[in-house]
């Protein structure tokens, strides 16, 4: 049988028809726009993807807007929502659009979020406080006092499966839907590589010792910025104990007794899946 470290699976592919960056728009240019606010993203009627506002780029309407890059071509823009209109209008959150969406929608919804989290929290220097301007070349917003450049955030993550000869160690947090039980995740502290990281959350969280990591994919999740690096590790010791708060049951589950599971959307699921797969449980 394979060890896991020798274990060739598929990588996550980048998608190819979405290319980020700001990009230099023409006047009548058909362009899609994806509105975002407080965590929520607008409806939008008779779009095919529920989401996606269709229009023509008009410089006098459109040049404030974010360019988020080009899907397939077409140019796609992120208008912010005013304060308290997503609430207002009922906007819909974006975990519930994410969990429905296919993987280039996903791509795309996450990119919007992340930008939009950006937009909402950086408009002033956090060295001098003076008003920050966008730049047209690059995601980033500058001080035209002190020059400081300002990108979008990302926060690494770890996200890892552990697992022995006969079952999984699945958890879940008092966040979860109802019965769902998932994988072990943590952000990378300053200063920490991530397999520190990978020791310490699972230490922390569930009080057992692993080692043996297979390093498998890699997800941005909008939550608000983190991007998970998703990883096998291999159960070395210890007694599961937790703190009922962060963690409120975790137990080691047969592969052929798993409870209920996070969205396929998920790489907690990738994770899972692929692993079931490996030991042909799939």
């Amino acid at each position: 049988m394979w060890h896991p470290l020798q274990a060739d699976f598929p990588q996550q592919q980048p998608l190819s028809g979405f290319q980020r960056g700001p990009d230099t728009l023409q006047a009548g240019e058909a362009v899609g726009i994806i509105t975002c606010g407080s965590g929520c993203i607008r409806p939008v009627e008779d779009s095919m993807n529920g989401w996606l506002e269709s229009g023509f780029y008009d410089p006098k309407k459109h040049s404030k807007l974010v360019v988020m890059g080009r899907r397939h071509g077409q140019p796609l823009l992120l208008r912010l929502g005013q304060r308290g209109e997503a609430k207002a209008k009922n906007w819909p959150n974006l975990r519930s659009w994410l969990l429905q969406s296919d993987a280039e929608s996903f791509d795309l919804l996450a990119t919007a979020a992340g930008l939009a989290n950006w937009q909402e929290q950086h408009r002033f220097c956090g060295r001098c406080g003076s008003k920050t301007q966008p730049r047209n070349d690059e995601y980033a917003h500058q001080c035209p006092r002190c020059h400081l450049r300002q990108y979008p955030r990302v926060s690494p993550c770890i996200i890892t499966l552990v697992w022995r000869e006969d079952a999984l160690l699945l958890a879940r947090s008092p966040r979860f839907a109802a019965g769902v039980y998932s994988t072990l995740a943590g952000f990378i502290e300053t200063g920490e590589s991530a397999e520190q990281a990978l020791h310490r959350e699972v230490q922390e969280e569930v009080n057992v010792q692993i080692g043996n990591f297979k390093y498998l994919g890699s997800q941005s999740w909008p939550f608000p910025n983190s991007l998970m690096l998703g990883y096998w590790a291999e159960y070395q010791g210890g007694e599961i104990a937790f703190d009922g708060i962060e963690i409120e049951d975790a137990n080691w589950y047969p592969f052929d007794q798993l409870p209920e599971l996070p969205s396929k959307n998920s790489i907690s699921r990738y994770l899972i899946d692929s692993f079931l797969q490996w030991k042909g449980v799939l």
